[in-house]
This record gives C-alpha cells, sequence and structure tokens, in this order.
C-alpha cells in the first residue's frame, strides 16, 4: 500500500498548516532543547512504533517507501524514556498497523476497528484515520481548493462576523486575524461556493474548526464536504432544516419510550427537545461538551454517524433525569448549560459506556423516519390546501368587493332615476298648472272676442242713424282683436309645446330603470304571459282538430246513410272507415288530454317559478337582514370601544382634574407659607421699631457721646456682630433671642434693656 501515508507522514501534516496548539511536537526535531518532557516521551514512542513496524515483516515496503518519500527525521530512540507502558505501546503499534493496511482492515475486521474507534484514536493518528474512515484522501475537490479561494463568495460576510465566536477561548482562533481564524475562514468561504444551496452555516464552523485542530486546510475542506455530502450533515444544515427536524422527531420519541416520566414532565414545562438539542446534532456536542469529551463523541461519529449522538443524547438525559424532573424550563436550560458540561471534566468514558447501553433499533428509527415523513406531507397539503383556500377567499372577497361596487352603482342609478323622476313630475305638474292657464286665458280671450264680435253685429243695424261709436272705438276693438287672436296663437304654440314636453318626458319615463323587484316581476309576468301564449295555442290547434274531426264525421255519416244498400265490400269499407274515425276520436282526444296535461304541468311550473322567486327573494330578505345584524354589531362593538375610550378619557380627565385641585392646594399651602413668612417678617419689623423708638428715647434723654446713630443698625443684627460695638462703647446691652424667617432661619437678637 505505497499510496497510504505512514504514521510519522501523517504527523507533518499540522505543520504545513502552522496551525493548532493540538499539532505534533515531532514537527521541530532539530531544537530538542525546547521540548517538554512529555514531548520527549512521545517522539520516543513514535519512533518506538516505528522501529517494530519496520520489523515487521507485511509493512516494511510500504514502511520504508514512505519514510522516503516524506524525508523525515525523528529525535534519536536513546531519548525515549524507557517507563512506558507495555499497553500504550501496543496501541500504537497495532494503530500503525491498522493505518498500513487500512483496506484490509476495515473488509474483515470492521467489529474490531468499531471497538477500537469507540476507545479513542491516538491523538496524532486523528489526522490520516478521519481521512481515512470518511475516504477523502483522494477526493478530487481538494484539487480545487486553491483556485475556490480565488473567488468571491455571498457568505463572506457573514462568515467574518461568526469567526471570533468559534472556539474564542481556543489559543488557535483566539486572537483576530490570525492564523486559526484565516484557515477557518478559507474552508468556510470555499465550502459556500461549491455548495451555494446550503452556503454558510453557524454551527458547521465548530465542525470545521475542529478538523483544522487536527489537519492543514486542504485536508480538512475535503473531509469536511465528505462529512455533509455522507453523514447527513448537509440535509441538517439545508435552510429548510427538515433533517434536523426529522432527527428531533426521533429523539423525541426514544425520550417518550425510554424515560416516559421525564418526557411527561418536558411536555408539562413546555420543554421542547429542540431547546437543548439541536445543538447536539448541528455540532456533535462540540458547543456543548468539553473539547476532550467531544472529540471522542466525533471519533465515534467518523465511523459509526449520527448514532452516536442520539445515544450519547438519551445516555446524557439517563445520567440526569432525578435531577431534571426536579426544575423547571428556566432551571433546566441552566443545568444544560452549565452543570452537564462540567460531569464530563471526568472523561468521557463513562458517558460513551452508558451511550451503548441505550437501546438502539434501526428499523424503528427508519419506520420514525417514514411516520416523520407522512406528517410533513400531510402538513404540506395543508398548507397548500390552506394557500389555495386563502387565494380563493381572496377572489371571493375581490368578487364581493366588485359585487358591491356593482350594486353601490346600480343603487345610485336607481336613485338616481327616481329623483329624475320625480323631478320631471314636479315639471310635468307645473307644465299642466302653466297649460290649464294658458287654456283658461285662451277661453277668456275667447270669450271677449265673441262679445266684441256680438257687440259689433248689435251694432251694425243702427249704421243707418247717427252713429253711435266712433272710429277710436272702432280701432281700439280691432287692436283688440289682434291681440286676442296673437294671444291665441302664442297659447296654441305654448300649448303644443307643453304637449311635446310631455310626450318627451313620457318616453324618458319609461326608459328610466325601475326598482329590481319591479323588474322581476315584470320578468315573472312576461314568462307566465308567453306560458299562456302557448297553451291558448295549444288550446286552439285542438279546437282546430276537433273541427276538423267533426267535419270527417258528418262527411262520415252522410256517406254511411244508406250502407245497408250497398253490397257487402263497401259495408267492410264503411266499418273500416268508422273505426278509423274512432281511432282518430281517441287519439284527437288523447291529444287534448295531452295538451290538457301540458297546460296544468306548466302551471305547476310557472306557480314554482314564482315560489322558488318568493323564496329567492326571502332568502335576499334574510341575508340583507343578517347583514344588518352584522353591520349594528359591528357598530355595538365600535360604539363600545368609543365608550370605552370616552371612560378612559373621562378617567384621564378625572386624574387631571385631581392632579389640578392637588396642585391648587399645594399652592395654596405655599400661599399660606409665604403669608406665614411675611407676618413673621412684621412683627420682626414691629419689634425693630420698638426697640428704635426706645433707644431714639434713650440718646434723648441721657445720649452717650460714644454711641452715635451710625451704631443704631448694629444694634438689629446677631450677636457676633454686636459685640465689637459693646467693646468699643462700654455700653452693656440686654439682648432677648428670636428666630429671624426672613434670613433663612437665622437666630436673632432683639434689644431688651441697657445699662452704662
Amino acid at each position: 500500500m505505497a499510496s497510504q501515508v505512514a504514521p510519522p507522514t501523517s504527523l507533518q501534516t499540522p505543520a504545513t498548516s502552522s496551525s493548532t496548539s493540538l499539532s505534533s511536537p515531532a514537527l521541530s526535531p532539530s531544537s530538542p532543547a525546547q521540548l517538554s518532557p512529555d514531548d520527549v516521551e512521545l517522539l520516543a514512542k513514535l519512533e518506538e512504533q516505528n522501529r517494530l513496524l519496520e520489523t515487521d515483516s507485511k509493512s516494511l515496503r510500504s514502511m520504508n517507501g514512505s519514510r522516503r518519500n516524506s524525508g523525515s527525521s525523528l529525535v534519536s530512540s536513546s531519548s525515549a524514556s524507557s517507563n512506558l507502558s507495555h499497553l500504550e505501546e501496543d496501541t500504537w503499534i497495532l494503530w500503525g498497523r491498522i493505518v498500513n493496511e487500512w483496506e484490509e482492515v476495515r473488509k474483515k475486521k470492521e467489529k474490531q476497528l468499531k471497538d477500537l474507534v469507540r476507545k479513542g484514536i491516538p491523538h496524532h493518528f486523528r489526522a490520516i484515520v478521519w481521512q481515512l474512515l470518511c475516504n477523502a484522501q483522494n477526493l478530487p475537490i481538494k484539487d480545487q481548493y486553491s483556485e475556490l479561494l480565488k473567488m468571491t463568495s455571498p457568505c463572506e460576510k457573514l462568515i467574518r462576523r461568526d469567526i471570533a465566536r468559534t472556539y474564542p477561548e481556543h489559543e488557535f482562533f483566539k486572537e483576530k486575524d490570525s492564523l486559526g481564524q484565516e484557515v477557518l475562514f478559507n474552508v468556510m468561504k470555499a465550502y459556500s461556493l461549491v455548495d451555494r444551496e446550503v452556503g454558510y452555516c453557524q454551527g458547521s464552523a465548530f465542525i470545521v474548526g475542529l478538523l483544522l485542530m487536527q489537519m492543514p486546510e486542504e485536508e480538512a475542506f475535503s473531509v469536511f464536504v465528505k462529512l455533509m455530502q455522507d453523514y447527513r450533515l448537509r440535509e441538517l444544515f439545508k435552510p429548510s432544516m427538515a433533517e434536523l427536524g426529522l432527527c428531533m422527531y426521533q429523539f423525541e420519541s426514544m425520550i417518550q419510550e425510554q424515560l416516559p416520566e421525564l418526557h411527561i414532565h418536558f411536555q408539562a414545562q413546555s420543554f421542547h427537545t429542540s431547546m437543548y438539542a439541536s445543538s447536539w446534532f448541528l455540532t456533535i456536542f462540540l458547543t456543548s461538551f468539553p473539547l476532550p469529551v467531544a472529540t471522542r463523541i466525533f471519533d465515534i461519529f467518523m465511523c459509526e454517524g449520527l448514532e452516536i449522538v442520539f445515544r450519547v443524547g438519551l445516555a446524557i438525559l439517563q445520567m440526569n433525569q432525578a435531577e431534571l424532573i426536579q426544575l423547571d424550563m428556566e432551571g433546566m436550560l441552566q443545568y444544560f448549560q452549565k452543570v452537564i458540561p462540567h460531569q464530563l471534566d471526568s472523561g468521557p468514558d463513562k458517558v460513551i459506556q452508558a451511550a451503548y447501553q441505550v437501546k438502539y433499533n434501526v428499523k424503528k428509527m427508519k419506520k420514525l423516519e417514514k411516520d416523520y415523513t407522512t406528517i410533513k406531507t400531510k402538513e404540506m397539503e395543508e398548507q397548500v390546501e390552506i394557500k389555495r383556500l386563502r387565494t380563493e377567499n381572496r377572489l371571493l372577497k375581490q368578487r364581493i368587493d366588485t359585487l358591491e361596487k356593482e350594486s353601490a352603482s346600480l343603487a345610485d342609478r336607481l336613485i338616481q332615476g327616481q329623483v329624475t323622476r320625480a323631478q320631471e313630475a314636479e315639471e310635468n305638474y307645473l307644465v299642466k298648472r302653466e297649460l290649464a292657464t294658458v287654456k283658461q286665458q285662451y277661453e277668456e280671450a275667447a270669450a271677449q272676442l265673441e262679445q266684441a264680435k256680438k257687440t259689433i253685429k248689435q251694432q251694425q243695424p243702427q249704421a243707418k242713424g247717427p252713429p253711435r261709436f266712433s272710429e277710436e272705438s272702432v280701432l281700439q276693438l280691432e287692436k283688440e282683436l289682434v291681440q286676442a287672436r296673437l294671444k291665441e296663437a302664442e297659447s296654441q304654440c305654448a300649448l303644443k309645446e307643453m304637449q311635446d314636453k310631455i310626450l318627451d318626458m313620457e318616453k324618458r319615463n319609461s326608459s328610466l330603470p325601475d326598482d329590481t323587484n319591479v323588474a322581476r316581476l315584470q320578468d315573472e309576468l312576461i314568462g307566465v304571459k308567453l306560458r299562456e301564449a302557448e297553451a291558448l295555442t295549444g288550446l286552439k290547434e285542438l279546437r282546430q282538430q276537433v273541427r276538423n274531426l267533426e267535419e270527417h264525421w258528418q262527411r262520415h255519416l252522410a256517406r254511411t246513410a244508406g250502407r245497408w244498400k250497398d253490397t257487402p265490400k263497401k259495408n267492410t269499407l264503411s266499418e273500416l272507415q268508422d273505426e278509423l274515425m274512432s281511432v282518430r276520436l281517441r287519439e284527437a282526444e288523447a291529444q287534448a288530454e295531452l295538451r290538457e296535461t301540458r297546460q296544468r304541468l306548466l302551471e305547476m311550473e310557472t306557480q314554482n317559478q314564482i315560489h322558488s322567486n318568493q323564496l329567492r327573494r326571502a332568502e335576499q330578505e334574510s341575508r340583507c337582514l343578517q347583514e344588518r345584524v352584522t353591520t349594528l354589531t359591528t357598530q355595538n362593538k365600535d360604539l363600545h370601544t368609543q365608550l370605552q375610550e370616552i371612560k378612559r378619557r373621562q378617567a384621564e380627565i378625572e386624574c387631571k382634574s385631581k392632579e389640578e385641585v392637588m396642585a391648587v392646594r399645594l399652592r395654596e399651602a405655599d400661599n399660606i407659607a409665604a403669608m406665614a413668612e411675611l407676618q413673621q417678617q412684621i412683627s420682626e419689623l414691629e419689634i425693630q421699631v420698638k426697640s428704635l423708638l426706645c433707644i431714639r428715647h434713650w440718646m434723648s434723654s441721657s445720649p452717650s457721646p460714644a454711641l452715635t446713630a451710625s451704631h443704631i443698625p448694629h444694634l438689629f443684627q446677631p450677636q457676633r456682630e454686636i459685640s465689637p460695638l459693646v467693646k468699643h462703647t462700654g455700653v452693656k446691652f440686654k439682648f432677648k433671642s428670636y428666630f429671624n424667617a426672613s434670613r433663612g432661619g437665622e437666630v436673632g437678637f432683639m434689644l431688651v434693656s441697657y445699662y452704662d
């Protein structure tokens, strides 16, 4: 197996990344003075292992080839410690053989390999063993890594933001813009370009960080690609996270089956599985457990897949069931974050042993996967149905809005038509009144004209005698006649115009839209009349057929009047004609009955139509009433809301009024205090006035040359200001203390008496 990398070569892979604090100490053999005793022991152990491998006949050729290719040198075995245990030596020798004979061991000794992985992969073998476990050592995409780093990823900002949050306490990733953060950014960026559907997910950075602690960035990238493709991690990190939901469903089912009391407690506290277990599946315990423990679990994950996550998770819950049942939701969250990680500080062996005591049924997990798929399919169908119903509901609402708008426009048109009809009726009434007035004027003018004609006729026979009327009166009468005729012509024109207007209005009235119910009734009436016309037509046809048959019968009777005189042949023919006539009569009767039946059927259909129309109108009225009830209910709710708002405002106004009353009272109290201060000042001034009067009286009776008027103001000052005056004048004063409110509460002194 010349293509496989020998253990010494695998130890050099961390040196190429210059990366981790977990990298092999064999990287600097040229400076043994800087190595610690532990490093020296480790190097000696590696040298011993290599020496034993060289003596092995099965791996001698591959070891020699790999050593020649690598060109590496190890520290001499003379510096190795002689107290290494035989067990450790056997483990290292065993892993060295496994690495060099990987394909054979993987095929023939898979169970023994699993047991060894569960016990833990030695640190310096992890890089090559992880690559071998996931078959990533010869991945073609590894050669594209350098080209991917030259490209630009849309997730770069997100990756840069989360780099500092990945292993913030680890030496390799702790410092900003360090080599560890840079190579982590490179691997995450390269994968986001390879798998654009997943892109970047925050939990994946912890897995990449652990890989970078063990191997260079190119190898870490190829291993991460294999993990995403073959270990279900890609499905976990997809934007929909459907696989994570499946894992939560399966894990919760295992809890319900194996830890029913804890499951009931979780449900009572609304403590969902995703609240504590989602990070277990997304980061393989790297963010929940100490790094050495999580690395051991990751060894098993590389060999067995996600099964170890289910086992370890259930083992953790079994170990802490009694404590968790006593806690509420917040207490359980704190317990998972702070208490459980410290329980594993002693090592991972206990929890791994407990994990393999957990019952894990692969068939049942597949059945749960089918059940979850069925549930999700139903949910998707329900969501599709809900979306369809929402779309239909939206379309129906739009249609209802459109119909409401049309109904509103029709109602507006109907109201406008009724208003127009009312206006035209009023105009018609006014026109009729004007027409009646014009007719009356015309009749009066015609009566005056007739009267004038009669008067002229009466005056004509007396023309022989002396003229009774002058020419002026005759001319006046002619003018009146002309005016009357003009008025008559105008009245006729106005009458014609009015008649034209009436015809116009009647036409417009007939074209105006009528009420909806009236229109429906008219439609029904037209339908009934059509059916009645059809029935009458059929009846007329029947009557005509009956008449024709009667005529045929009369002719038949006329022909058969002398049938006894005819020959037997003629008698037979007459009998056949009689039978034919009787058949025709029966046929006519049957047609008449059929017509009557059809007529009855038409009448029943008409009544049915009328009843259905009545029912439809009743339903429309009921719907209108329901809408009105709904509207009134809505108005009632609005009014109730307004009432509540008014009550709230009233309460606010009352509070404000109370506050204003309190403010007024406070101002009154301040005013009272100010008045008290003013009264105090007034009393002090009165006392000073009295003292002044007393001093003036004393000075007028026995003035002291040493005490002048300039010293008088000092007598009303505090005692510290009066004492120099006493020393200067030699006059002794007797004071009485008082509280001076005008001086900020200072104690003053009032002159009571004095003497030399």
